[in-house]
C-alpha cells in the first residue's frame, strides 16, 4: 500500500513548540484521513529547528465506494415531493428507484453510489486545509508572494513543502496543491551551513538518508541520544561526570540539527558561589550543561556545550564564545551573591510590608506573621521545637527579596538556606527555607524533618484557607493559585510522616487568624476537609488503590485525621479483597437495598433494636447474637486504632447473613414479624458502619 511523506520546510521553530506540534501535524493528517475512508497501518512525525515531517504509511490507493439508501416520499405523493426526491438521489425517474413496504405504506427507495476518489486527489485536498489551519501557540505574517501579500500565519517563514506519495516499488507521485505561492514538490534542503543545497526525495526512507547525508539528524529522539552519549563520555574521557538534565536535553535537542559536542572551561573563582547557581546561569543564558567532580560531588569549572556545526577550527571559536558570556555572567551571579550576604534576611522582612501577596488577603508580611502563628500551634503536634519552627517560619520567605532569586527564581528557598546557614542560623531553621515548599508534585520528596514539616504544613494550610474563605476555590480545570497540589502536598506530609492531627482545628486556627471571614465561617473547614477527601481519592487512585474505600469511611463522619483515614482504608481495602469480606459486602447491601425498598413502601425507618421475644429461628437467634459480639468487638478495636483486628470482627458476621438470607423470609405474614426482621436487617448496616459505611462502596 502507499505511503505519504509530507515535509514542512521553514525558518527556525522554537524548541518549546517542536514537540506538539509534530504530535498537532500527526494528529490532524490522520483523523483527516480516517473521515475520508482512508484507513491507515501507521503515522510517525518528526520535528527538527527548520521542519515538520510525517511518514503515513499503509494508505489504501483508492477510497472505497459508498453506496447509501434514502428513504422518498409514498407511492402517490405530489409531484413536488418526487421531483424533489429525484434530484435529491440523481436518480433520472422513479422507475430507478425501489419500494419498500411499510405498516405506514410504500415508499420509494433511492439508491445513492458516490465512487471513492483516488487517495492522492483527497491529499491534496486536505493538505492546504491542514497547514492553513495549525494551530501554533504564536505565529507570524511575513512578506509578498510573487507580488502579492503574503496570506498565510506560520510560526515562522515558511520555504518549501515536500508531499509525495506512492508505492515502495514504483517511483512515488507529488501531491500537487500551493498554499500562499508555495508549490508542493520533492525538493528539501539539507543543514543550513554544512550542507544547504537542494535535495530531491522520493519517499520517508530515501529521505531520512539523504537528510542524514546532509548533515541533519531527523529523529529528535536520536538527537538527544548523540548528546546524552556524547556529552558522558567527553565529561569522562577529562575525569569529571556530566549532570544531566532532561529538560535541557529535549530544549537544546530542538536547537540542532547536526549535534556536535564541545567542552569550554571558566575560572575556578566562581565555585565559590553555590553550586545550584552556577547550574541555573549557565543553563539559562547559554543552554549548557554543567559536569561535576565524581570524588567530591562538586560542581567543576568546565561546561559542556552543543553546537550546530563541525567547525574548521575543531571548535575553539565557538568554545571562546561561550566561554566569553559564561564568565561575564557568572561573574553578575557572583556580584549578586556576595551582595545578598551583606544583608541579614529578617533584614530583609520589612519590605514585605509594601508587597501584596493577594488584595482580599493582605500583604506577604501578613501572610508570613499567619504562618509564624500557625506553625507555632502545629510544632508540638509534629515533635517539633516550637523556637525553632517559629524562627524557620519567620524567616522561610525572605530570599524572596533576595539578589539571586530575582535572577534565577527556580532557586527560591534553597538560596533561604544557603544564607540562613551563612548568618548562623541552626541547620533545621536553614533547611525548613528550602523544604517548607515541598512536596511541590507527586514525584518530589516529602520533608522528614519536624521542623520543616511544621512549616511547610503552616505554609500550605494557611493558603487553603485563605483563598477557601474569599471563595477562590478551584473549578474544573483552572486552578491558578495551585490548590489542589497544596492539598496532595499536607496528605503527603502526614501520610508519610504518620502524624497524628485533626484537620479541622487545624483549619479552624488557620481561618482564626484571617482579617477576612467567609459568610459562613462554621462550614469552612467541613468544606475544605471534604476537598482533601477528594485530593485523597486522587491519590489513591494513581496509587491503584480503591478511591471509593475514602467515600466509605468519610461518610461515617467526624473524621478529620488523614492517617487514620489512611490507615482505615489501607485495612478496608485488604478485607475486600478476601472472600468474607466480598461476601459480607454482598449481603450487607442486600440488607440495605432491602430495607430501602420497605422503607420507602412504608414511608418509614426501621429503627431500635429488634424484640429477641419475636426471633422464631435459629437463623435469626444465631445472626442477633453475632451482630452484638462483632459490634463490641469491632468497637474495641477501632477505639485501639487496630483495624486489622476490626476487620478481622467483621469478617465472622459472614456466616451467620449468608445463612439469614438463605432460610430466612424476611417479609414475613405477621406484620411484626417482619418488622422485627427488618431491624434485624439494620442491625447488620449499623454494625457494619463500626469500620465504614458499606453501601458507598462500589461492588
Amino acid at each position: 500500500m502507499p505511503e505519504l511523506l509530507l515535509e514542512l520546510f521553514s525558518e527556525e521553530i522554537p524548541a518549546r513548540m517542536q514537540g506538539k506540534a509534530a504530535d498537532d501535524l500527526r494528529r490532524m493528517v490522520t483523523d483527516k484521513l480516517v473521515a475520508e475512508g482512508l484507513v491507515y497501518e501507521g503515522a510517525k512525525a518528526f520535528a527538527t529547528p527548520r521542519r515538520l515531517a510525517l511518514t503515513v504509511h499503509g494508505i489504501p490507493a483508492r477510497q472505497p465506494d459508498l453506496k447509501t439508501e434514502r428513504r422518498g416520499p409514498k407511492v402517490g405523493a405530489p409531484e413536488a415531493a418526487v421531483q424533489g426526491f429525484l434530484k435529491a438521489t440523481g436518480l433520472k425517474s422513479l422507475d430507478e428507484a425501489k419500494i419498500q413496504r411499510d405498516p405506514k405504506g410504500d415508499f420509494y427507495i433511492g439508491l445513492i453510489e458516490k465512487p471513492g476518489r483516488d487517495a492522492i486527489d483527497v491529499l491534496a485536498e486536505i493538505l492546504p486545509v491542514i497547514i492553513r489551519t495549525f494551530p501554533w501557540p504564536k505565529s507570524m505574517r511575513w512578506g509578498a508572494r510573487s507580488g502579492k501579500p503574503g496570506s498565510l500565519n506560520w510560526v515562522r517563514p515558511l520555504h518549501a513543502i515536500t508531499a509525495t506519495f506512492g508505492l515502495e516499488t514504483e517511483e512515488p507521485d507529488v501531491v500537487k496543491f500551493e498554499v500562499d505561492g508555495i508549490e508542493s514538490g520533492q525538493t528539501t534542503y539539507g543543514h543550513r551551513f554544512l550542507a544547504p543545497a537542494p535535495i530531491q526525495v522520493r519517499r520517508f526512507e530515501d529521505y531520512e538518508a539523504k537528510l542524514l547525508a546532509a548533515k541533519v539528524v531527523l529523529d529528535p529522539e536520536r538527537r538527544k541520544d548523540a548528546i546524552l552519549t556524547d556529552a558522558k563520555q567527553l565529561a569522562f574521557a577529562q575525569g569529571f561526570e556530566l549532570v544531566e538534565d532532561q529538560n535541557l536535553l529535549d530544549e537544546v535537542a530542538g536547537l540542532v540539527e547536526w549535534p556536535v559536542v564541545l567542552m569550554g572551561s571558566f575560572e575556578p573563582e566562581f565555585l565559590k558561589t553555590p553550586d545550584e547557581v552556577i547550574r541555573a546561569t549557565i543553563r539559562n543564558n547559554q543552554k549548557c550543561f554543567v559536569v561535576r567532580d565524581p570524588k567530591t560531588g562538586k560542581l567543576a569549572s568546565k561546561f559542556i556545550l552543543v553546537a550546530n556545526i563541525e567547525a574548521t577550527d575543531g571548535g575553539a571559536t565557538i568554545i571562546a564564545g561561550n566561554e566569553r558570556v559564561i564568565r561575564a555572567r557568572l561573574s553578575d551571579a557572583k556580584f549578586f551573591y556576595e551582595t545578598d550576604l551583606k544583608t541579614k534576611l529578617e533584614d530583609r522582612l520589612p519590605k514585605f510590608e509594601q508587597i501584596v501577596f493577594h488584595e482580599k488577603l493582605g500583604t506577604q508580611a501578613a501572610r508570613i506573621k499567619r504562618i509564624e502563628r500557625l506553625t507555632a500551634e502545629i510544632a508540638p503536634l509534629v515533635g517539633a521545637d516550637v523556637g525553632k519552627a517559629t524562627r524557620a517560619a519567620h524567616l522561610a520567605k525572605a530570599d524572596l527579596l533576595t539578589e539571586v532569586v530575582g535572577e534565577f527564581p527556580e532557586v527560591q528557598g534553597l538560596m533561604g538556606k544557603y544564607y540562613a546557614l551563612a548568618q548562623g542560623e541552626d541547620a533545621s531553621v536553614a533547611s525548613a527555607s528550602e523544604e517548607h515548599y515541598k512536596p511541590q508534585g507527586p514525584a518530589d520528596r516529602v520533608p522528614t524533618d519536624p521542623v520543616s514539616v511544621a512549616v511547610a504544613l503552616a505554609d500550605k494550610i494557611d493558603t487553603l484557607v485563605g483563598f477557601w474563605a474569599i471563595d477562590e476555590k478551584p473549578t474544573g480545570s483552572k486552578d491558578p493559585y495551585a490548590l489542589r497540589r497544596a492539598a496532595l502536598g499536607v496528605i503527603r506530609l502526614i501520610a508519610e510522616n504518620a502524624l497524628r492531627l485533626s484537620l479541622m482545628k487545624v483549619a479552624g486556627s488557620a481561618l482564626a487568624g484571617l482579617s477576612v471571614k467567609p459568610a459562613d465561617a462554621s462550614k469552612l473547614p467541613s468544606d475544605l476537609l471534604a476537598f482533601f477527601a477528594d485530593r485523597l481519592k486522587v491519590q489513591l487512585r494513581e496509587q491503584g488503590a480503591r478511591h471509593d474505600l475514602v467515600d466509605a469511611v468519610f461518610a461515617l463522619g467526624g473524621q478529620d485525621d488523614l492517617l487514620m483515614i489512611v490507615r482505615r482504608v489501607e485495612a478496608l481495602g485488604k478485607f475486600l479483597d478476601s472472600d468474607d469480606g466480598k461476601n459480607l459486602l454482598a449481603g450487607t447491601k442486600r440488607a440495605s437495598n432491602i430495607l430501602a425498598i420497605e422503607e420507602k413502601k412504608d414511608k418509614r425507618s426501621f429503627d431500635g433494636a429488634p424484640d429477641a421475644a419475636l426471633y422464631s429461628l435459629a437463623e435469626e437467634k444465631a445472626l442477633a447474637k453475632a451482630i452484638g459480639e462483632v459490634k463490641a468487638e469491632a468497637s474495641a478495636a477501632v477505639a485501639k486504632e487496630d483495624f486489622a483486628a476490626a476487620m478481622s470482627a467483621m469478617a465472622k458476621l459472614r456466616p451467620p447473613v449468608d445463612a439469614f438470607f438463605d432460610k430466612v423470609r424476611v417479609n414475613d405474614d405477621d406484620p411484626k414479624v417482619r418488622e422485627n426482621r427488618l431491624k434485624l436487617l439494620n442491625e447488620i448496616r449499623s454494625a457494619t458502619r463500626a469500620v465504614a459505611d458499606f453501601s458507598k462502596i462500589q461492588d
